[in-house]
C-alpha cells in the first residue's frame, strides 16, 4: 500500500481534520449539574444518539442534534431545552483544524486531488473547510447525498461524482463505525485510519495506521 498512488485521498472531516467539539460543547452546557462520571456518561450517551439518529433517512443535521440531545438529557435525567440544541448546532462551522492538519494536507495536495464526504450541511461545511487551509477538489455533504455515513448511499454518491470505484481513492479517516467499516465493506481497499483516540484499533477492517495527518504523505510515497 505505501507505493499505492490513488486518483483521489477521500476524507472524512469532523474528527478527522476538523477538531470536532460536540464533547466540550455539552461540557459547557451541563458539568454544572453533572459530575464529572455523570458527564462522562452523559457524552457517551450523546455520541450513541447521534449516530443512531443519522442511520434512517437523510433529515437536516440541527434535526440531529435536536433529537440526540433531547434523548441523551432523557436517559440522565436532565431538563432539555430546544435553545441548547440549537447552540450546539451553531458551534459546528466555528471549529477549526487539529494542529497537525494543514501542513499534512498541503504536502499532498500538490501532488493527489483532495475529496472530503462529510456528514454535513451544504451551509456549514465551507467555513470548516477554508479552515483546513488547503484546496479541494470537491467537498461533497451528506445533504447532497441525502445519506450520513455509515450509510452506503453516501459513498456511492461521492463515486458517482468522481466518475470512479472504489479501487481508485484511497479512504482517510479517524472513525471505523462512520466510515472504515462501510468502506471496507464496500470493496474500498486502500485506507487510513488517523488515530484521535476515540476509537480503539481494529485490524480486521484492513488499513494503514497514522497518528496525525503529518504521516498521510509518507502512506502515497511522498
Amino acid at each position: 500500500m505505501t507505493t499505492f498512488r490513488p486518483r483521489y485521498i477521500t476524507f472524512d472531516c469532523y474528527g478527522t481534520l476538523t477538531n470536532f467539539q460536540m464533547a466540550e460543547a455539552a461540557r459547557d452546557l451541563y458539568s454544572e449539574q453533572l459530575d464529572e462520571s455523570r458527564m462522562a456518561e452523559f457524552i457517551k450517551n450523546f455520541a450513541a444518539y447521534r449516530l443512531d439518529e443519522i442511520l434512517g433517512h437523510w433529515k437536516p443535521y440541527a434535526e440531529v442534534v435536536h433529537n440526540s440531545l433531547e434523548r441523551t438529557c432523557k436517559r440522565n435525567g436532565m431538563k432539555f431545552r430546544e435553545e441548547a440544541a440549537r447552540l450546539v448546532y451553531e458551534r459546528v462551522p466555528t471549529w477549526g483544524p487539529h494542529p497537525d492538519v494543514p501542513a499534512g494536507l498541503a504536502r499532498v495536495a500538490k501532488e493527489i486531488p483532495l475529496v472530503i464526504l462529510s456528514n454535513a450541511m451544504n451551509s456549514q461545511i465551507m467555513s470548516n473547510v477554508e479552515k483546513l487551509g488547503t484546496p479541494f477538489h470537491a467537498v461533497y455533504t451528506a445533504e447532497q447525498a441525502q445519506a450520513y455515513k455509515p450509510r452506503f448511499k453516501a459513498f456511492e454518491y461521492m463515486f458517482d461524482m468522481l466518475g470512479c470505484g472504489p479501487e481508485d481513492i484511497l479512504h482517510c479517516s479517524s472513525s471505523f463505525r462512520y466510515d472504515l467499516m462501510s468502506a471496507h465493506d464496500l470493496g474500498i481497499k486502500n485506507k487510513v485510519w488517523v488515530n484521535r483516540g476515540h476509537e480503539p484499533a481494529n485490524p480486521y477492517y484492513g488499513y494503514v495506521e497514522i497518528a496525525d495527518i503529518s504521516g498521510l504523505p509518507g502512506v502515497v510515497g511522498l
